[in-house]
């Protein structure tokens, strides 16, 4: 990658943990249902440039919402966590594809990560609920059939969505990667 590219990778990270953050404070959280579009960011950045970019949008998107939200708490890092995974898996994948997936191929990888997300904040609220003393057996395994609608239903969404805005910002930033074959099919 040139020295441009990697310039506009930098900036457009940059933004996207901003956006991350951002999504992240304007989610409609009922307790242990949150409804967000935080990962979008992640995603970008892992289908553009790849885990260590998914990585850091999610880690830095998600850090800046704990510590403005929360603070700094014994489970802040699994808080975190989640997103991190999300972007490396998401990244790594579209990376051994060469950036180069079908629709398909997409939805299936955003479903994919959309699950690590969200058995990863059922896993942290477990362990927040009980190290805080408010745990209730209804509260994690209760909604969790819910969330896991919410999450599939909005990680098909994205998959459907996400090839046309990856492969607009790849025109619009002239980004110099191998041809996109089945991005956009």
């Amino acid at each position: 990658m040139n020295t441009t590219n990697k310039v506009k990778q930098l900036v457009l990270n940059a933004m996207l943990a901003a956006v991350c953050f951002v999504l992240a404070m304007y989610s409609l959280d009922f307790g242990a249902v949150k409804f967000t579009f935080e990962g979008i960011p992640v995603h970008i950045a892992s289908l553009l440039f790849g885990p260590a970019s998914g990585m850091a949008v999610g880690g830095v998107g998600t850090l800046l919402y704990q510590l403005l939200r929360y603070g700094i708490t014994a489970t802040t890092p699994l808080w975190i966590l989640p997103y991190v995974l999300c972007g490396g898996v998401v990244g790594l994948a579209a990376k051994r594809r060469r950036y180069s997936l079908s629709r398909l191929q997409t939805v299936l990888l955003i479903v994919a990560g959309e699950l690590i997300i969200t058995l990863c904040n059922t896993g942290a609220l477990y362990v927040d609920s009980n190290l805080y003393g408010w745990y209730y057996p209804a509260l994690i395994t209760g909604y969790l059939a819910l969330r896991l609608f919410i999450c599939v239903a909005k990680a098909v969404v994205y998959g459907l969505v996400l090839p046309e805005v990856v492969q607009i910002l790849r025109r619009v930033l002239h980004l110099e990667f191998a041809p996109q074959k089945g991005m956009g099919k």
